[in-house]
């Protein structure tokens, strides 16, 4: 590529990227700012109205130091409008949420690896770059006898370690070296929310690419269908596509994804770990359920994705866009030869009254029913009668668990102690729903504690119905309060 090329390929982008966009704002300070507090957590969003609540209070102390114009809301609709944030439907609440964009993630992390910077060319990076090109070429060697003699090597060096270490030759990383290696890990795990924003970010361009060439596509040289399976190919191959199949492999599998949480509790048992901050420590421990939350996400809009374009071709709809879009083409070819002759602007002789009434067609007018208005017979009103209030909290009790007391009952135990098994908690908060109470434990150690499924524990408990119970399953440890 020429000078010039190079040069108008990056004013595209520095026009068209909203992570330069963001880095060259006049508020690029305060912004980076708001959206760094706010949502810089792994897989963090935030309700539309909390949000807006949040930015007008950082608003205010930021206003004694920069001149801020507008309010929350409206400068939480020019970062959406500028690519910086995300605003979703969630179905859990039936509101709006905001989550950073991709390019919002990758503009933070430059702002963060320019406040604190970050050694690139380390003795562990070069190691894992020379063990990967080494792995490769083997792999890729078709020479089974230079293969053989490299694993053979390989299998001399391990055996020869095993031997050492069973005469008791017992030799780790130096604590500097650790570090270092500690280091990477967390500089790898700062990308991780700005890869699955651009695996979601991806997906959803691709959607919207998908559907403008099912338009476009051409009946008789082909199945509109070809244009969806294509599709999800194409997601598969491109490298968001690539690191989240990495990612969800790791996750969907029990094994590997509770070894790997074991690896992290030990890793930050030792003593090199200590040293680290404890945003680095908390980032550790919550790694895997980072993962497995960014991983689902990613699911549910793949899962929408696929489902609604199958819809979309199913039901025809792109017949009808098809024809709008052809209607709308002849229209505006007309328009350019008019043009010629009289300006948009000009004065008609003519009036024309818009009609207030949607247009539609004759095959979605459906006749009238009078039975769908039919509400039955008039309803007799009810007698008074007293609620009692205990009768009802005692009919909720024995449908619902009652996880507000379960979340009391733990943090209470962790006042006493630094951490707390749930056979701990039991122990000292007896299970008043049976084994509804042992069951929401569980449910909430999955979400908040740590698992151990090397440990077994028993747990003993009195039925509603007064009989004792008892049952041995995987360690499940609380090491912190549930917010």
């Amino acid at each position: 590529m020429s000078a010039l090329s190079k040069a108008l390929a990056y004013r595209r982008l520095v026009d068209e990227h909203a992570a330069l966009r963001l880095l060259r704002a006049d508020l690029a300070p305060v912004i980076a700012g708001i959206l760094a507090e706010r949502l810089g957590a792994p897989g963090m969003r935030m309700p539309t109205e909390e949000l807006h609540a949040a930015v007008e209070a950082d608003l205010e102390e930021l206003r004694l130091h920069e001149e801020l114009k507008q309010n929350a809301r409206a400068y939480c609709d020019d970062w959406r409008n500028a690519g910086f944030l995300v605003r979703r439907t969630d179905r859990d609440s039936r509101g709006e949420t905001y989550e950073l964009s991709a390019a919002a993630h990758l503009a933070l992390r430059m702002f963060s690896q320019l406040e604190t910077p970050r050694t690139t060319i380390t003795e562990s990076r070069l190691v894992g770059l020379a063990a990967a090109i080494r792995q490769l070429a083997r792999d890729t060697d078709p020479d089974g006898t230079r293969r053989l003699e490299v694993l053979l090597t390989e299998r001399d060096r391990i055996d020869a370690e095993i031997t050492a270490v069973r005469g008791g030759e017992v030799t780790t990383l130096d604590d500097r070296r650790a570090a270092e290696r500690l280091a990477d890990i967390l500089l790898q795990a700062e990308h991780l929310p700005g890869d699955f924003a651009g695996v979601r970010a991806r997906f959803e361009s691709l959607n919207q690419d998908l559907r403008a060439s099912i338009l476009d596509a051409d009946e008789r040289h082909g199945s509109v269908l070809d244009d969806v399976f294509r599709g999800v190919d194409l997601i598969e191959a491109s490298d968001e596509g690539r690191t989240f199949t990495a990612f969800a492999a790791l996750i969907r599998d029990p094994e590997r994804s509770a070894a790997l949480d074991t690896d992290l509790a030990a890793l930050l048992e030792r003593d090199f770990a200590r040293a680290i901050d404890p945003g680095a420590r908390r980032a550790l421990r919550t790694l895997v359920r980072d993962l497995k939350h960014g991983s689902r996400d990613v699911h549910q809009v793949l899962t929408e994705f696929a489902r609604g374009l199958r819809r979309y071709v199913y039901s025809q709809e792109f017949q009808r866009d098809r024809r709008l879009r052809d209607a709308l083409r002849e229209s505006l070819s007309v328009a350019v030869a008019a043009s010629r002759r009289i300006k948009p602007y000009a004065r008609m002789p003519r009036d024309i009254e818009l009609s207030a009434l949607p247009f539609s067609t004759v095959g979605e007018i459906s006749a009238h029913d009078p039975s769908d208005y039919d509400t039955g017979a008039t309803l007799d009103d009810a007698t008074t009668t007293t609620v009692d209030l205990e009768a009802l909290r005692a009919v909720a009790r024995e449908s619902e668990i009652d996880f507000v007391e379960l979340v009391r009952n733990v943090n209470a135990v962790l006042d006493e102690v630094p951490s707390a098994s749930v056979g701990t908690v039991l122990r000292h908060r007896p299970a008043s729903q049976g084994v509804a109470s042992v069951v929401g434990l569980l449910s909430l150690a999955t979400v908040h504690g740590r698992l151990d499924p090397r440990s077994a524990e028993s747990l003993t408990w009195t039925g509603t119905d007064g009989v004792p119970r008892s049952a041995i399953i995987a360690t499940h440890t609380f090491t912190e309060k549930i917010r």
